[in-house]
């Protein structure tokens, strides 16, 4: 594969490192080091076991920008609040050039933490991969609604979204609308 010009620091954030969201990681993290990029990750310190240890045994050697495991719970909740901040400053700390948050917690903090080191003159691109998360979720709910809402709003802070299955996109058009920014 040919590499970039200039090397780009990219750090993917997402909270649990377990099933298809982290061997999605784990294959984009292989193809990026291969193109001669920078890669670190920052996801849930508490989920996975024995069998994740070996994933991330294996592929951090190759993560020129780390591994951070920061607690995450999986539900909203008071908790996100420390997570958060906890997160927000591990991102900041690896100087990303590209964010790309996985799953509906990754997403919000990838895009949200994106454009808040704007305003401190970053020029961080904010990419986001729902992987279903919150697309689960129901339309006639009030949790549903509230979800969908919040997808929307966040898109406006989104430089990308990147689908990994024809499912998503269709499902995230017909929940929460056509993506203007899709890939």
């Amino acid at each position: 594969m040919a590499s970039a010009a200039k090397p780009l620091r990219i750090v993917h954030c997402f909270r649990s490192p377990v099933g298809g969201i982290f061997r999605h990681v784990r294959d984009l993290v292989d193809a990026q080091i291969a193109n001669g990029h920078q890669v670190g990750i920052v996801c849930d310190s508490s989920t996975g076991g024995a069998y994740e240890d070996k994933l991330f045994e294996a592929i951090q050697p190759k993560l020129a920008l780390g591994l951070t495991r920061v607690q995450m719970q999986r539900h909203v909740g008071p908790g996100d609040v420390t997570a958060a901040w906890r997160t927000y400053k591990a991102i900041k700390k690896l100087h990303p050039d590209v964010l790309h948050g996985h799953g509906a917690k990754g997403g919000v903090y990838s895009r949200l933490f994106g454009s808040l080191l704007r305003v401190f003159r970053s020029r961080v691109a904010r990419l986001y991969s729902p992987h279903g998360g919150s697309l689960h979720y129901d339309n006639n709910v009030l949790s549903g609604k509230i979800f969908f809402f919040v997808e929307g709003l966040l898109a406006k802070l989104t430089d990308r979204i990147l689908f990994v299955a024809d499912y998503e996109q269709r499902t995230f058009a017909e929940k929460i609308g056509p993506p203007k920014n899709a890939v």
